[in-house]
């Protein structure tokens, strides 16, 4: 009998590329497969800690082992703002978040753009240590979006060493390969195949 993992998200695109990276080795099931449980507030300070919060709060609610994730963009010029708050860092919907942040980059030269999207993964076994994993994706701030793949800042974030394309621009497969959480998942995936 293979081992059992809940993956803490109702994303299905991130649950997807999950059981694509652990294969049959693992049983992935999400959120939306169990009987509900209390989220957990997001407070923490780190993206880390966010994530290891959740992994360890539905670890214990529902026995299983949990993987968790918190990412986000964080803008050097900004002084790593939106970090932890990307999801809330205006109200709205993606397109008022980015915005907001392109007003704020407002006469910034591109030199002084530099952002990276990171992503916290966390592995909680019940009231085990946790396993943390953070993986990053370098680029720029660009000065209006571009494509129409992705989500959340995709449209505005130039990728570093993609010939000068946003992550909205990538295609599906393109950005599994570069993308903040595909490095996290990589880096995971040993520990995950090991439960």
């Amino acid at each position: 009998m293979k081992p059992r993992l809940l993956f803490a998200t109702g994303n299905a695109g991130k649950l997807r590329e999950l059981r694509m990276l652990v294969g049959d080795a693992v049983e992935v099931v999400s959120l939306k497969d169990l009987p509900p449980v209390p989220e957990p507030v997001e407070d923490g300070d780190t993206f880390e800690s966010n994530a290891v919060k959740k992994a360890r709060e539905y670890s214990l609610a529902t026995g299983l082992p949990a993987l968790a994730d918190d990412s986000g963009l964080c803008v050097d010029a900004l002084g790593g703002r939106p970090g932890v708050l990307s999801a809330r860092y205006a109200p709205g919907d993606d397109r008022a978040r980015y915005e907001k942040l392109l007003t704020e980059l407002a006469g910034v030269p591109e030199q002084k753009r530099t952002a990276s999207f990171r992503c916290a993964l966390a592995l909680v076994v019940g009231s085990g240590e946790p396993r943390v994993e953070v993986g990053r994706c370098e680029g720029l701030i660009l000065h209006a979006p571009k494509g129409t793949h992705g989500f959340g800042y995709d449209p505005v974030f130039q990728v570093a060493g993609e010939g000068g394309r946003a992550m909205a621009e990538l295609t599906p497969e393109e950005k599994s390969r570069v993308s903040h959480r595909a490095k996290a998942f990589q880096l995971m995936r040993p520990y995950l195949l090991a439960l």
